[in-house]
């Protein structure tokens, strides 16, 4: 028994998922399937679209360059939508957010300009929001400096209770500063467990084989970081290259991390793209381990 990656075999990059009334939703980065694309499972492994979440973009977007949707969940009857876009005043990649009341959409953003952009910075991407366990909300990005060969930083900051602004001043988590990094690190998705918070990154150039998942551990949402390791966590494998950009979710116990990744011969290519994949990760002594990525899986979700 178990099941075969990936488990969406057409172009569904940077995937985040959320579970919301026993089924789960899927979102990606926009491709011909829509602005923000969504699909739906019973189960993480069989997955069916549902349209687009997004159809009708905010007034500061020029369409195009939707990127990396996350959402939280604030209630049964209440989703915020965080995402990339090209903002038309600053010509940069821009972090908005949008409401919907339902899981499927439709987000709506009327913001006249975007929640993040860090023009001078190369722009900001791959918002992620996060959830302590005290209830108090954060959000996590990247300024997109390797836009403009500068340094790429996760940055970290409060939101207000609604989520749709944030408070206080952003802090600077981590930056590229290993071998196997590259020139950035990105796509941040935080996760508590067991009173530590584990950041998960991706890092190196997303159209090669080198692009990869590390970890920082971290005293809080704010930091300070540490990276325990000077590898990656889940990097290419004879089955599949470059895998990034994930998010983590729980079912039955388990763990999963969800991120895309290339098939080995045909990385970079448009078709088909970076599929969605589903790797488990057990814990040894607080470290996280992945075994993958592998196309056959012994278990299920």
């Amino acid at each position: 028994m178990g099941f075969t990656n990936p488990v969406v075999d057409r172009d569904f990059p940077d995937p985040a998922i959320i579970e919301a009334g026993g089924t789960y939703h899927a979102y990606a980065t926009n491709s011909p399937l829509g602005n923000v694309p969504v699909m739906t499972s019973p189960d993480l492994v069989s997955w069916e679209p549902a349209g687009d979440a997004m159809p009708v973009l905010a007034p500061w977007v020029t369409g195009g360059r939707t990127w990396a949707p996350e959402i939280a969940v604030h209630g049964p009857d209440r989703y915020v939508l965080y995402y990339t876009a090209l903002g038309t005043a600053s010509g940069r990649q821009c972090v908005g957010r949008a409401v919907a009341s339902s899981p499927s959409g439709p987000f709506v953003d009327d913001s006249p300009e975007p929640l993040i952009c860090q023009a001078g910075e190369g722009g900001s991407i791959d918002a992620s929001p996060f959830t302590d366990a005290d209830g108090t909300r954060y959000l996590l990005w990247k300024n997109d400096g390797n836009a403009i060969g500068v340094d790429t930083w996760i940055y970290a900051q409060p939101l207000s209770e609604d989520g749709l602004s944030l408070a206080g001043e952003p802090v600077r988590l981590i930056k590229q500063d290993q071998p196997w990094e590259g020139s950035l690190v990105e796509a941040p998705f935080l996760w508590l467990r067991d009173g530590r918070y584990y950041l998960f990154y991706s890092a190196n150039a997303y159209d090669s084989a080198a692009y990869a998942v590390g970890y920082a551990v971290c005293e809080g949402p704010l930091g300070p970081c540490t990276k325990p390791s000077a590898e990656p966590v889940l990097a290419s494998t004879d089955d599949a290259a470059g895998p990034g950009h994930c998010v983590l979710v729980e079912k039955d116990g388990r763990t999963w991390m969800v991120h895309h990744a290339w098939p080995p011969d045909s990385v970079g290519s448009a078709l088909p793209g970076r599929t969605m994949w589903l790797t488990e990760v057990t814990w040894s002594d607080g470290v996280p381990v992945l075994d993958g990525p592998r196309a056959a899986v012994d278990v299920v979700p």
